[in-house]
């Protein structure tokens, strides 16, 4: 977006007249309508007055006599002459009548003889718009004492009093002359709203533009009140981040910008030193916006930090397909994200509202991957909708036993369960199925039973993998900051640690399934009892034989190492900062080494491509850093601290490993209820033959394809999301990413309109 040029707004006469007249317009509008709703009132009033003086039919013409005063006087016998009998009418809000009739009795004294009747039609506010209710009453008292009164009373519940005459026909020229009046107002009213309506169209056409100028002249002018004033008065300095990439772009803009205002004193841009921690900024494309989200949702990074993020584009939608392997659901999921990215400029432009299609839509790209390593997933188990696929032909056959009689059709018709033993020759080929599960398991009866180790197995492989990975980033952060200390007693214990003791199980599961085939397979040990014996080195267990020869010596080598590198992550680093921190005393209070201050900052700049070692953190994960020698060192909170942090990541491998056994929980339950789907609703309408089978077929497909969406893929696909975010934000980051950081926000009107930008 342009920046707006300051002369652009100096068009404020325009708006000055404009507001001018529509306030004058609106003004007259509400005077005009104030003076009709008075008439109204006046009309509805000698209206009910008249209906009243008719239906007191006892009363004779010459009843009253109004005299200068207002009052009336009583002429109807001699003794009355002397008295004066006035009336008050007026018009009163009908939620306001019972006090006003309960007051006017208790402060007359009940001498005042009152009548009212409510008005037919509800009247407008002029000023709020709202709907009024009133009423008509007439008020006859005697003497000028009570006449005060009811006038006080009146003002007091903000009671419309009128003038009405006591003759008739005196009231019947009245109510002419104010049908003629209201008619006429009902004309210059018109007029009125039609002036009003025409200026509210000319501001309309320009109100957005002015809105926009306005915003973004006030972020211009918020940004230059945060600069300071040089001391010749003549340019200001301007403290800022800003990407290193993008310094040639920001000079440029700058010498523009001298140009086009006409100075002639040239920018100045220089980088100093800064103790202040800089904001980080992660360059992202619409690609990779979304998994750079779901990073900074965790926690931002500090500045130069190891970010996460490319490796989620390939480790996230991996996990969540091993949860939601299946070839039909996975090609759903891409069937919809890749309509969503082929119509992204046409939904962009749309702009809904809805929260939940605009993290959907947000999301397309990881949705789209997602679709697609689940597809991959699906055909590694071989699972489409609960059916298998058999393309390659499976490995299992019964040809051979056919010729023995062994097996014939009779008995396949007969027996529902039948073995296929991979010990006898002939009935296994030998050859594993080439890419993934072999369909035979689709129908076997011990399916559950060996997907359930084949995925247990794997989700624990996997699992240890991931976190070895996220070990090895913190080294770079290590080698990075320059954190020696924390790369010899923090970085190899924590490998030697995790490596030893689940390392070493990852290389069990591997060995077991290479080194046992299907002759030796029943002789083959358990790996989870020969996994709890190392820890109690118990080598003497009759029932669970050695996976290979001198494996006692290798697993009671491996459990001493690892027990050793608990002391070493827990003892050393605090002593050794204790005794740097000492030495950075004894040379500070020496007095041949001075220190100069630093000076002023002028600007401060985000190096995204070359290393910038002022002012950092430690990002080790730990918390024993001191790089400022001149604050004070506590031992006792350091030594805490790095107790925490010993026994948060010892137990965490542990937690952490059978966390990871959820890939395997998930997998399997999306599968049975997968079949459990296609058994109870799809089977259904497939076992039905005929025309009504074939109408049937239509709506079994139709309730089967809504339950499917419903549930396989939007509950169980959000389900295996959530599961897949915990394990990167728990089990992987908390490895080598601290995530204390802030974001960096540069000055941009796009987000400020949009309402985005962050303070």
């Amino acid at each position: 977006m342009c920046v707006p040029c300051p002369r652009s707004m100096e068009d404020g006469t325009v708006l000055e007249k404009l507001e001018g007249e529509l306030q004058e317009a609106t003004q007259n509008q509400q005077t005009l309508k104030q003076n009709f709703l008075e008439l109204t009132e006046l009309k509805h009033l000698l209206k009910k007055t008249q209906d009243f003086f008719e239906t007191e039919t006892n009363l004779p013409d010459d009843f009253f006599n109004e005299d200068t005063s207002g009052l009336l006087e009583l002429r109807s016998t001699p003794a009355a002459v002397a008295a004066k009998l006035g009336f008050t009418a007026g018009v009163i809000k009908r939620e306001r009548m019972v006090p006003f009739e309960r007051l006017l009795w208790r402060a007359c004294r009940g001498n005042i003889y009152l009548r009212y009747t409510e008005m037919d039609t509800a009247l407008e506010d002029p000023i709020t718009k709202e709907q009024m209710k009133k009423n008509v009453f007439i008020i006859f008292y005697q003497g000028e004492q009570l006449n005060q009164k009811i006038k006080k009373i009146c003002d007091g519940f903000r009671a419309t009093v009128y003038t009405c005459p006591e003759s008739a026909a005196e009231r019947r020229e009245m109510a002419d002359g104010v049908n003629a009046r209201i008619e006429d107002l009902n004309a210059v009213i018109t007029q009125t709203e039609s002036h009003r309506l025409r200026l509210l169209r000319e501001a309309a056409v320009n109100v957005w533009t002015w809105g926009i100028k306005v915003k973004k002249i006030k972020a211009i002018y918020h940004i230059l009140n945060c600069c300071n004033i040089d001391v010749t008065q003549q340019c200001v300095i301007a403290e800022i981040w800003f990407p290193m990439a993008d310094s040639g772009r920001i000079k440029r803009a700058l010498q523009q910008g001298m140009e086009r205002s006409g100075s002639t004193i040239s920018p100045i841009l220089t980088a100093v030193q800064s103790k202040m921690a800089p904001p980080t900024f992660n360059r992202t494309n619409k690609f990779t916006a979304g998994f750079q989200n779901i990073v900074d949702a965790y926690g931002v990074g500090s500045y130069r930090e190891m970010n996460p993020a490319p490796y989620t584009i390939i480790t996230f939608p991996f996990l969540f397909a091993v949860m939601f392997g299946d070839c039909g659901h996975g090609a759903v999921m891409l069937g919809f994200a890749l309509w969503m990215v082929t119509n992204e400029k046409t939904l962009l432009a749309q702009k809904s509202n809805n929260e939940i299609w605009n993290t959907f839509f947000g999301g397309r790209y990881l949705i789209l991957l997602m679709g697609i390593f689940s597809i991959y997933t699906g055909f590694i188990y071989n699972d489409c909708f609960s059916k298998s696929f058999n393309i390659f032909g499976s490995s299992w056959h019964t040809r051979p036993m056919f010729r023995n009689n062994t097996w014939n059709p009779h008995v396949l018709e007969e027996n529902q369960v039948l073995q296929l033993d991979p010990a006898v020759p002939g009935v296994y080929s030998g050859n594993p199925y080439p890419f993934g599960i072999d369909p035979i398991w689709n129908i076997a009866s011990n399916k559950l039973t060996f997907l359930n180790s084949y995925k247990m197995k794997m989700s624990v492989v996997m699992g240890i993998t991931q976190m070895v990975f996220g070990v090895t980033l913190s080294l770079f952060n290590h080698i990075y900051f320059k954190k020696t200390i924390n790369i010899v007693l923090q970085f190899i214990p924590e490998m030697i640690f995790i490596l030893c003791l689940f390392g070493y199980l990852v290389f069990m599961v591997i060995f077991k399934w290479c080194h046992f085939d299907v002759h030796v397979s029943q002789k083959a040990p358990s790996i989870l009892i020969h996994f709890i014996n190392m820890f109690l080195f118990n080598y003497n267990d009759p029932t669970n034989g050695p996976l290979y020869p001198h494996q006692e010596e290798v697993q009671s080598f491996l459990v001493i190492f690892a027990l050793i590198a608990v002391p070493w992550m827990l003892l050393f680093k605090p002593f050794i900062l204790r005794a740097n921190h000492r030495k950075a005393q004894r040379m500070l209070q020496t007095p041949a080494i001075s220190e100069n201050p630093a000076g002023d900052i002028e600007v401060e700049i985000i190096d995204s491509n070359h290393a910038k070692k002022a002012g950092q953190e430690d990002h080790s994960g730990g918390h024993g850093g001191h790089d400022d020698h001149d604050e004070e060192f506590n031992f006792g909170d350091t030594f805490v601290h790095q107790a925490i942090h010993t026994i948060e990541y010892c137990l965490g491998c542990i937690s952490n490993t059978a966390s990871y056994l959820r890939l395997w929980a998930l997998s399997l339950a999306h599968a049975q209820l997968s079949e459990v789907l296609w058994t109870m609703v799809m089977n259904i309408g497939l076992k039905n033959s005929g025309w009504g089978g074939l109408i049937g077929v239509f709506i079994i497909f139709a309730i089967f394809a809504v339950l499917t969406v419903a549930i396989l893929l939007v509950m169980e696909g959000l389900s295996a999301f959530l599961h897949a975010l915990r394990l990167h934000w728990v089990e992987f980051q908390n490895k080598f990413y601290v995530g204390t950081g802030y974001k960096f926000s540069p000055f941009c009107f796009k987000s400020i309109i949009d309402g985005t930008a962050e303070d």
